[in-house]
């Protein structure tokens, strides 16, 4: 569909009351096992989600789209000939050589083998894709398997094999579009997707991430490369992240003047995950894409990272209750409570699980003081506008 197309939703964002119904993007093959034992991504996600959904009777048949995997021309318009010939080979002979282990990064402990990794890896993509294109029919639409973004185009690093925004926003800009920009809510810095669209105009970067985590890159914003960094202290809350939404992000978003938005929502940046100190509320998150959606440009909402079962499985099922228009339930039915307490997590022990994840679907609000730390990030931005 290109933006001459009388179904494109580009060039039409004044012009519109209302948009088609929303739409979740998924496939069953994130049901199959992944990444082995003791990794921590070992954990009910996607499928859980799933579950979830079907048990609150908040995901219609006509609501939910199968993608298909990306096809080889497709990987490479971003990723490197060798280096998915490389997985291919990894993927069907189940081992890789050292020198390919230490080139490509894959069959380490970060970055496993497991059967049907490529096949998975390839389905991630296709899906981005998918969202993009529905996106530009204007759905917003929801991929939360989606959010692979320390992905490189010859290497895979951080749980990523391959970048699957970086395909969302280039099916965006081939749909029409002529300014995409990329929000990351993950607790680690998009590296993957800044590095990728570092010398393209017509695309922006936003990530806000915990400072001192891995990969320990976003520490400062580009402007000159249309790259925006908020590398926040540990502990950020739920006020200090609605100020910098506030006063940097939406302000960005007009002085870059986009028509197009993906977004990486990333699960761990909420209070509880295993892998950052960040204390935000899935309530606070919700709330910032409620704000995101109405701006009214095409929109993909992509998951991302996130290492507690509980808070990732609330936050992506609840961002769809939010995007679908369900009324959020003050207690969760009774077989939810029983499907969350049947959840396992090697990361954390079970004193450290917090009741209220086994029967609420929404966090209470941590608000809190704004720190200086924080009003001088967004003074910092303000001036490069």
């Amino acid at each position: 569909m290109s933006s001459n197309d009388p179904g494109s939703f580009f060039g039409q964002r004044s012009a519109m009351t209302a948009r088609p119904s929303p739409l979740f993007v998924g496939s069953d093959i994130y049901r199959n096992p992944a990444f082995g034992f003791n990794h921590p991504l070992n954990i009910v996600r996607h499928s859980a989600v799933l579950d979830l959904l079907g048990i609150l009777g908040w995901l219609d048949a006509a609501d939910f789209r199968e993608s298909n995997p990306a096809s080889i021309d497709q990987l490479l318009q971003f990723h490197d000939h060798a280096y998915i010939r490389a997985l291919q080979y990894a993927n069907a002979t189940g081992s890789v050589a050292p020198d390919v282990r230490e080139r490509y990064q894959v069959g380490t402990f970060e970055n496993p083998l497991f059967p049907g990794f490529f096949e998975r890896a390839s389905m991630t993509v296709g899906g981005s894709i998918l969202a993009a294109e529905l996106a530009a029919a204007g759905h917003v639409v929801f991929h939360p398997t989606g959010g692979t973004h320390h992905g490189r185009s010859d290497r895979a690093s951080g749980f990523c094999y391959l970048n699957d925004p970086v395909f969302a926003i280039t099916t965006m800009l081939r749909q029409g579009c002529e300014h995409v920009m990329y929000v990351d809510f993950d607790a680690h810095h998009g590296d993957g997707v800044e590095d990728a669209f570092y010398e393209e105009p017509r695309v922006t970067t936003v990530s806000i991430h915990e400072q001192n985590r891995w990969p320990f890159s976003g520490t400062h914003s580009h402007r000159h490369a249309g790259a925006f960094n908020f590398s926040v202290p540990p502990e950020l809350n739920d006020s200090e992240f609605d100020y910098l939404v506030q006063n940097a992000v939406l302000p960005l978003f007009e002085a870059q003047d986009a028509d197009a938005l993906v977004i990486c929502c990333g699960a761990d940046c909420l209070a509880g995950d295993p892998l950052s100190q960040m204390k935000l509320t899935n309530v606070a998150l919700w709330d910032v894409v409620d704000q995101l959606i109405a701006l009214n440009v095409p929109i993909v909402v992509l998951g991302g990272g996130g290492y507690n079962p509980w808070t990732v499985t609330r936050y992506w099922a609840g961002m769809w209750g939010r995007i679908s228009g369900q009324e959020m339930p003050e207690c969760l039915p009774l077989e939810a409570c029983e499907f969350m307490r049947r959840m396992e997590c090697d990361l954390i022990d079970e004193e450290d699980i917090n009741q209220e994840w086994l029967r609420t679907m929404a966090d209470c609000p941590y608000p809190g003081a704004i720190r200086d730390e924080i009003k001088l990030m967004v003074e910092n931005t303000q001036s490069r506008f």
